[in-house]
């Protein structure tokens, strides 16, 4: 049996949760969200407790039975606490600022970058730190992907946009490999 299919996920009290037609719904104080169960598993609600359980022992079921658990596992903390991922801005130039639901970055390019947030996600922006918030993490981890995607770190300065915290393998420039002058 799959060890992270078999444990049971803590149901928060917030979260109200319903099963219907292969669909579980879990919703918290104006968030909804679903997920659809594949037919080869079967979930049982027990108190605040949810239990997935496998109807065969095939590969692919066992496969899906560890990572249904954890999808949905994401939804209730998601829908309880929420997910945030944290953004620096490395270099000179670098701005950013939330109009309503755009990020508008000014990166050093010729104009600023205005970067249409998905619904359910907010930015928040101190300085060169901006912070991606949402309750589904999936959205959360892809907006932040994306975001770097406009100007990744490069690797002998290390401008641009990384993750907090991430670490940049730099690259010795040029007065490092020569060592004398051309030409003579």
């Amino acid at each position: 049996m799959s060890r992270i299919g078999k444990q049971t996920v803590v149901i928060p009290e917030a979260v109200k949760v319903k099963i219907t037609s292969g669909i579980l719904t879990a919703e918290a104080s104006g968030k909804k969200m679903e997920y659809p169960i594949p037919e080869c598993l079967k979930v049982e609600v027990e108190g605040n407790e949810l239990k997935l359980i496998r109807k065969d022992n095939e590969q692919s079921t066992r496969a899906l039975h560890g990572l249904s658990r954890t999808l949905i596992k994401n939804m209730m903390i998601g829908l309880s606490e929420g997910f945030s991922k944290k953004l620096e801005m490395v270099g000179r130039g670098k701005r950013a600022k939330v109009e309503g639901s755009k990020l508008i970055l000014e990166l050093g390019f010729s104009h600023p970058i205005e970067y249409e947030l998905p619904k359910g996600i907010e930015a928040i922006v101190e300085r060169t730190i901006i912070e991606i918030k949402g309750y589904d993490k999936q959205q959360v981890g892809e907006t932040a992907a994306k975001l770097r995607g406009l100007q990744p770190p490069e690797p002998y300065k290390g401008a641009g946009i990384r993750y907090l915290g991430e670490h940049i393998r730099r690259k010795a420039g040029k007065s490092a490999i020569g060592g004398g002058i051309a030409g003579s």
